[in-house]
């Protein structure tokens, strides 16, 4: 019998599985390509901890494949020895599908390994997790989550002692502990009684969330300004998240008092049922709160997702309706808020920076030149940008400011090391209220920066290829676009190939070849004329590949039109390499 069989018969029949999950895979015993798709392989530990598919198999999130991921990672724990496992583990956990029964599990296998653990008393977002691990100075940190995910999905967010996710070392290393598991019938762990029993396991409850309060209206750029518009009408929505009364709380503190919650969308519901995906990128999700928003003559609608990590915006223009910015867009606007206004009232610290991705809008380049910022540029994910603060900040001799990603993820501040859309909901809101005082929106504000910054046109596409043969084939296409390099493309004036897997970037006119100073990613990014680009990646977190664009000219016009045909051109030539890659 092949692995893959070996494994769905002991998963089915082994009484060491629950009933429930037995009765599960029985129920599949015709179908084998499902059978296949559930037990091809673990599901993969990486810089994002876990993320997959609830469900009964190895290659699915449910009690067995969390206990093994807390089980590796309370080992790397232990084996830091006894000062780490004083220091120990902060868990949180979202609205989703058996979050607070995996955050207890996690809790349980910790302390079965002598750990100490903090557990929150009740959901909380993924940037109070990342403040509570700073704050108690623990050892480490888990978050359950599948962030913006359809409500199928969940995950298993690891942090370190930093308030960041694991870094690439780490997660490898706890991947390692995790492939010493042969055999899921070994794991073990105390039941909530002996847990409890142990001394080891403490309850979070308001005070941190206090805590935290403090520390972020210490980040308020013009709280005057608020206290004058007061009167300002928000419109809210977690989607049915963990960030309903956090985000609710702190406009309430800050001075805001017509922030008005989307009734459908406030209670915690792991199925989701007012949205097909909860995401705040898409304007499908916001169309409950803009319609509340057109009701209540409001001039803006934040969205949080799940996790409350990452942050929507719609905004109201001149004309009465409503427009959702991209992540790009609000990342300018905040950019250009905050260095603004640390500029005008004086309070711009010395050696000031900012970070973005090398997959988010250019125009942040000329907003931070404009201002006599330093501009990082780090790959996507939040570790880099929590990586650069500890090295720039913590133990540098520069400040930073603010930190964003195009994906709908900001940060400021450093005690929090995470995407926070918390803050980020504080800031736009404070924002729109100095806006307010001028007579002006925030999409008045957006339009300004174009005027002096240039026009952006910028656009991400997502190929989902689901499944064992969807990854085979992203994986194969990368493989095929490295081997081609700018042929892959013709017609396009390529003018450089970089490629963060080799960590060279190659000068296509001179055909010379230099180093990447980033870390390894399987990342191909093309520079154009100007400041154009284009890049393809693989997701780290769902079976999608990306492709990012984008265009600047001095007219929106320009830009619209140079994205039009770029998309044309790169869509055609990847549709090919995916097409044509074996399975």
């Amino acid at each position: 019998m092949s692995r893959v069989g070996d494994l769905y018969k002991q998963w089915s029949q082994h009484p060491y599985f629950s009933a429930d999950v037995r009765a599960e895979l029985q129920s599949v015993a015709d179908q084998p390509a499902e059978i296949e798709d559930r037990f091809y392989r673990d599901l993969a530990f990486g810089t994002a901890g876990l993320r997959g598919v609830l469900g009964a198999g190895t290659n699915r999130m449910n009690l067995y494949t969390v206990a093994r991921a807390a089980d590796g990672f309370a080992r790397f724990i232990a084996a830091q020895g006894a000062e780490a496992c004083r220091r120990g583990l902060v868990i949180s956990y979202d609205s989703r599908c058996c979050s607070a029964q995996f955050a207890r599990l996690t809790a349980q296998v910790f302390v079965g390994y002598g750990i100490r653990v903090r557990l929150f008393d009740a959901l909380r977002p993924v940037p109070l997790l990342s403040f509570a691990v700073r704050h108690y100075g623990a050892s480490c940190g888990v978050m359950i989550t599948a962030s913006h995910n359809p409500a199928r999905y969940n995950g298993f967010k690891a942090y370190g002692a930093d308030g960041s996710q694991l870094p690439p070392e780490d997660a490898d290393a706890v991947s390692r502990y995790m492939d010493e598991i042969q055999d899921l019938t070994n794991l073990n762990w105390p039941d909530e009684a002996a847990a409890a029993a142990t001394g080891l396991l403490q309850m979070i409850g308001s005070g941190l969330d206090r805590a935290y309060d403090t520390m972020l209206l210490g980040l308020s750029v013009n709280p005057e300004a608020v206290q004058r518009q007061a009167d300002l009408k928000i419109i809210y929505t977690p989607l049915h998240g963990a960030g309903n009364l956090t985000v609710r709380r702190i406009l309430k503190k800050l001075g805001f008092r017509q922030v008005l919650v989307v009734p459908e969308q406030e209670a915690p519901d792991p199925d989701f049922p007012t949205v097909a995906m909860p995401n705040p990128e898409e304007r499908e999700a916001l169309s409950l709160a803009i319609a509340l928003a057109e009701e209540k003559e409001a001039e803006l609608v934040i969205a949080t997702d799940p996790d409350a990590d990452r942050t929507g915006l719609s905004v109201r223009r001149q004309d009465g309706s409503f427009v959702v910015l991209s992540g790009n867009q609000i990342g300018l606007l905040l950019t250009d808020y905050i260095l603004s206004a640390r500029r005008d009232r004086g309070t711009m610290p010395t050696n000031p920076f900012v970070v973005t991705t090398i997959v988010s809008t250019r125009l942040t380049r000329r907003i931070a030149a404009h201002y006599g910022v330093t501009l990082f540029e780090c790959l996507t994910g939040f570790k880099y940008i929590g990586e650069l603060i500890k090295e720039k900040d913590e133990y540098g001799d520069m400040h930073y400011l603010f930190g964003f990603e195009e994906s709908y993820g900001y940060l400021a501040g450093t005690e929090v090391r995470d995407k926070d859309a918390v803050v980020t909901s504080m800031l736009i809101a404070e924002m729109a209220a100095v806006a307010r005082e001028k007579g002006l929106t925030l999409y008045d504000l957006l339009q300004d920066i174009y005027r002096r910054f240039g026009h952006a046109a910028e656009q991400t596409l997502s190929i989902t290829m689901e499944g064992k043969e969807g990854l085979d084939r992203i994986a194969a296409g990368m493989l095929q676009l490295r081997a081609a390099g700018a042929k892959a493309f013709p017609g396009l004036a390529i003018q450089a190939v970089n490629d963060y897997l080799t960590r060279q970037r190659l000068d296509i006119s001179s055909g010379q070849t230099s180093p990447l100073d980033l870390p390894v990613s399987d990342v191909l990014l093309y520079d154009l004329d100007g400041l154009n680009w284009f890049c393809i990646r693989p997701s780290g977190t769902e079976p999608k590949i990306k492709i990012y664009f984008g265009c600047y000219a001095p007219e929106r016009e320009q830009s619209e039109a140079q994205l039009v045909r770029l998309r044309q051109v790169v869509e055609a030539g990847i549709s090919v390499f995916l097409a044509g890659a074996p399975t």
